[in-house]
């Protein structure tokens, strides 16, 4: 049980630093949304692991890492549709 939990933490990790290094090259209003969407993730894996079996936790991340990464993948292409982000940094 406690493995199944630590792989799905890390899993969630993973895929929570991804997202936010993609978001940070887009554009920083989306992190509000996507920490929401990991926030319900976890949540709902957490539930499912104490109710169902592991095959179940593994059916759910997949399905929210394609989730996430559809979400990421629409919000850059209507976001440099509608406007060139001008944000770069140099140190």
């Amino acid at each position: 049980m406690v493995v199944v939990v630590v792989v799905v933490v890390v899993v969630v990790f993973v895929v929570v630093v991804f997202v936010v290094v993609v978001v940070v090259v887009v554009e920083v209003v989306v992190v509000v949304v996507v920490v929401v969407v990991v926030v319900v993730v976890v949540v709902v894996v957490v539930v499912v692991v104490e109710l169902v079996g592991v095959v179940e936790v593994v059916v759910v991340v997949v399905v929210a890492v394609a989730v996430v990464v559809v979400v990421v993948v629409v919000v850059i292409k209507s976001n440099s549709s509608s406007s060139s982000s001008s944000s770069s940094s140099s140190s």
